[in-house]
Formats: C-alpha cells, sequence, structure tokens
C-alpha cells in the first residue's frame, strides 16, 4: 500500500537526536544538518510539531545548538546527562519520544520518527494498529534496524543523498 502524503496532512516529527548524532558520526565523520531532515521529512505537508530530545551537560556546552534548533521551529526536550561510576555516559530518550508520540498522535495524521533504533518497534506497530496513525522513519539506512525500516509505512534513507543532511568542517592549516 502506497504511502499518503498531501499538503493537507498533519504531522509530527519526533527526534532521536542522539540516534542521529552518533550515526553521522561514526558512518560519515560529520554533523548532522537538521534542518535539511525536517525539510525533507514534512515535505509540503502541515508540521503540527517537531520536537529534538536532547542530553543537557554541566558544561552546558550544548547550548548554542539548542539554541540553532528552536531557531528552526524544533522544540527542546532536555535530560541531564547521566555519568556513571566508571565514565560511561547515558541519556535515553527512547521512552519519552514514545510517550510524546503516543500523546499527540490523536491529533496528527502521521508521525515522523528520525531515528533508525530498533527500540520503537512497539511505538511503530502500536501507533498503526491502536490509532491507525502513519508511521515514517527518517535516519541512515545503513545504521538503522531493518525490522524497523519494513514496518514503518515509509522509511526516507538518508544515506541516499548523505550530504544533503550532513555538515562537514573545512579543514584548517
Amino acid at each position: 500500500m502506497p504511502v499518503i502524503k498531501h499538503k493537507n496532512q498533519r504531522v509530527g516529527v519526533f527526534i532521536d537526536t542522539q540516534n542521529l548524532y552518533h550515526s553521522a558520526k561514526n558512518l560519515y565523520h560529520a554533523r548532522v544538518n537538521f534542518s535539511a531532515i525536517l525539510k525533507e521529512a514534512v515535505g509540503s505537508r502541515q508540521l503540527i510539531r517537531a520536537r529534538a530530545y536532547v542530553a543537557s551537560t554541566e558544561s552546558g556546552e550544548e547550548k548554542a545548538f539548542f539554541e540553532a534548533l528552536n531557531k528552526m521551529g524544533i522544540e527542546i526536550r532536555t535530560k541531564d546527562l547521566q555519568i556513571f561510576p566508571g565514565g560511561a555516559k547515558k541519556a535515553d530518550w527512547d521512552v519519552g519520544l514514545a510517550v510524546d508520540a503516543i500523546k499527540m498522535a490523536p491529533r496528527l495524521d502521521a508521525v515522523i520518527i528520525a531515528s533508525g533504533d530498533g527500540d520503537f518497534l512497539p511505538l511503530v506497530e502500536y501507533l498503526q494498529n491502536t490509532t491507525g496513525t502513519q508511521v515514517e522513519v527518517v535516519a541512515f539506512g545503513k545504521s538503522s534496524s531493518i525490522k524497523l525500516k519494513e514496518i514503518v509505512d515509509d522509511f526516507i534513507d538518508l544515506d541516499k543523498n548523505f550530504k544533503k543532511y550532513l555538515i562537514t568542517h573545512k579543514m584548517t592549516k
């Protein structure tokens, strides 16, 4: 069944910032162009809400990044970065993103998840089967769950035109 996309369609975009960040860094040694990804995901449809789920550190070095996302019209949901004994770090937003998507789904025609994380399989299945919401994923295909790509209504593979979705820095001498 073909995916439905039209100008009156109400969409919500839920961005797993860490997933896209690490995919871009590991695959392309670059940073993510969130503006280009948002534009691609929404297309000519009506953006009702875009949210990015991010971790904040004590140093506050990410403040400029958060401000840039806000200027793009992306709401920020922050959580403090957890640092465990031994130095391991974690800022897991999967449950928060899922709860927000479920709460907003009745007011949306399409939920767009910007993440290739297979942990979102139960969310996708719930939204499709319970709310009837169209569920799309936009992510780097090389680092995305195969099962996630199979079950969503549409998968936009950022690897197919990766330069469009990345920010690279010119090397200085």
